[in-house]
């Protein structure tokens, strides 16, 4: 079942046109990459997708958690999270100032069951919501080993953990689609194989459609199922990783010097 696609989108910002006619689909439990070089428009992608910004032509599909297929393409970006698709970025976005547990009981928020009244007033039910809030927001921080850290602001994590914070802030909003910005960016080589793992127990874990940009090519070959590849705004090529190695457009345009080194 395709859970996300896009026809046709374009964007321009005055006479640049950053990406151009895009369309592509991601599958319900898929793991797909999206790669390019720098400026290719991966994440001029990522915030169309999100509501950032809004395409100049073309729609935008996701799955809502009814299983129909949604135009997103005028929504806001908290309306595209309560359909059930989330993002993490590139340079990451925590509530710094926040503890690690108030992190994620912000993300759970979206799915509350008290209203405005009810939390004035505290009557029960917005007290048993707000237990059940706190019970899985530890929860999800148990499932990434960093419950211990808990009550420690966000800011002072270490790298690595204020990674996963943010992924498991993501997953705290029930969503079913994870977008990932260079999940990564700035992970040394050991930290890297511990992500693909994370990466691929978290989508077996929650039964998630993955889409993620990433430069680290061994992370993408290693975990994607199958990669849609863009040079200059515009869709070069797609297929599974060995395909994509091979493919002579993409080892011209990104992988050419890096797959003749690996070769």
């Amino acid at each position: 079942m395709t859970v996300l696609k896009t026809e046709n989108i374009s964007i321009q910002f005055g006479g640049l046109m950053a990406v151009s006619n895009l369309s592509l689909e991601v599958n319900q439990g898929e793991l797909v990459g999206l790669i390019g070089p720098n400026g290719a428009g991966k994440t001029t992608i990522f915030n169309m997708l999100t509501g950032v910004y809004k395409p100049t032509n073309g729609r935008i599909l996701i799955k809502d958690r009814n299983d129909r297929l949604q135009d997103i393409g005028r929504l806001h970006p908290y309306q595209i999270t309560a359909l059930g698709m989330a993002r993490t970025f590139q340079n990451i976005r925590l509530f710094k100032n926040l503890t690690v547990l108030d992190n994620v009981r912000i993300a759970n928020h979206l799915n509350v069951e008290y209203n405005t009244i009810e939390a004035v007033l505290r009557l029960p039910r917005y007290e048993r919501e707000e237990k059940r809030i706190k019970e899985q927001s530890m929860e999800l921080l148990r499932i990434f080993n960093i419950e211990q850290k808990s009550d420690e602001l966000a800011k002072n994590l270490p790298y690595g953990e204020q990674r996963k914070l943010e992924i498991v802030r993501a997953l705290a909003t029930r969503l079913h689609i994870l977008l990932l910005d260079e999940p990564a960016a700035g992970m040394n080589p050991q930290e890297t194989l511990e992500l693909m793992d994370l990466i691929k127990y978290i989508r077996d874990r929650f039964k998630l459609t993955i889409l993620l940009i990433e430069h680290d090519m061994k992370l993408v070959m290693g975990i994607c199922q199958r990669i849609f590849v863009l040079d200059y705004g515009r869709l070069i090529a797609r297929g599974t990783p060995e395909e994509i190695a091979h493919n002579p457009l993409v080892i011209k345009a990104y992988l050419g010097k890096e797959m003749e080194n690996d070769a």
